[in-house]
């Protein structure tokens, strides 16, 4: 089989899927995106040859290479980790909570409005405090608690005057009352393999803004709702990203296709790397048959 991995910067997370390939008896090809030339006509022409993979795994930094590489791949029939249709419903806010409640998975509440002025209205009919968020976007970037109406003009005004079009999307979410952090199970092939709680006196528990993890035992309950939440994406690899709520229970607050690992690796003793390059590469044996 022949197996590449795309990637925009070969972080620690990607050095250890490679190293997990090879772990495996897998030889895997990295192609730096900025180096590869797609030709929709043909993909065997070129320097990539894409048509002689049968699957590449997607490590992009790039939300837009991603998208557009993977959607290229597709057409080629390449086999793509992850497909198009599960990054596009993980990456964006609003397309991630339509397929829950579709799915009926719990979820916070969520209000859209596309100006300030509804967006105020939007904010008031989730209540004080609220939250927003960009559809698109990750590590806690540009999310703010909203606790009255003077803050909720005042940010409303920002977005709409200073931000770009996508900004002008005003995503709110209730504010959920919950301990000092929130929980990320790792979901791999249909199955929960680690899960991490991730505590913060902030009420942003990202690592990235200085969280801190530590491994928890993945309940039924938890491993029910993950796996749940993750089908509605489609996802061959995804984190999902819950919190706990003191009246409802858990809830599902967002959606990781592309995550960080290497800390959850240490904290929870899972070899995530091993267990995404061994469904990898059963992926791409299953296309070889095909």
């Amino acid at each position: 089989m022949r197996i590449a991995m795309t990637y925009t910067r070969l972080r620690t997370e990607e050095r250890m899927l490679l190293d997990a390939f090879e772990g495996i008896g897998v030889q895997v090809t990295p192609i730096e995106l900025k180096n590869a030339v797609f030709n929709p006509m043909d993909p065997m022409d070129g320097p990539q040859r894409w048509g002689d993979y049968d699957a590449v795994i997607d490590r992009s930094l790039s939300l837009t290479n991603s998208m557009n590489s993977v959607r290229i791949l597709e057409s080629f029939g390449v086999r793509c980790i992850n497909p198009l249709s599960a990054i596009e419903v993980c990456a964006d806010k609003l397309a991630t909570t339509l397929a829950l409640v579709r799915a009926g998975v719990p979820t916070p509440q969520v209000r859209v409005a596309t100006n300030a002025v509804s967006g105020l209205e939007a904010v008031e009919a989730i209540g004080y405090p609220a939250v927003i968020k960009p559809t698109v976007g990750s590590w806690g970037r540009l999310v703010a608690r909203i606790n009255d109406r003077d803050a909720a003009e005042a940010i409303l005004e920002h977005r709409e005057t200073l931000g770009s079009a996508s900004q002008n999307v005003f995503y709110i979410q209730e504010h959920i009352n919950k301990p000092d952090r929130d929980i990320r199970v790792f979901v791999v092939g249909g199955e929960t393999i680690a899960a991490i709680v991730r505590h913060s006196a902030h009420w942003v528990t990202n690592t990235a803004r200085g969280a801190t993890a530590e491994g928890m035992e993945i309940t039924d309950e938890l491993r029910e709702i993950s796996l749940n939440a993750a089908n509605t994406t489609g996802a061959d690899i995804v984190a999902v990203d819950l919190l706990e709520c003191p009246v409802r229970g858990l809830l599902v607050n967002e959606m990781n296709h592309s995550m960080e690992f290497r800390n959850s690796m240490e904290t929870t003793g899972v070899n995530i790397a091993e267990c995404v390059a061994r469904h990898a590469a059963q992926i791409a044996e299953q296309a070889v048959v095909a």
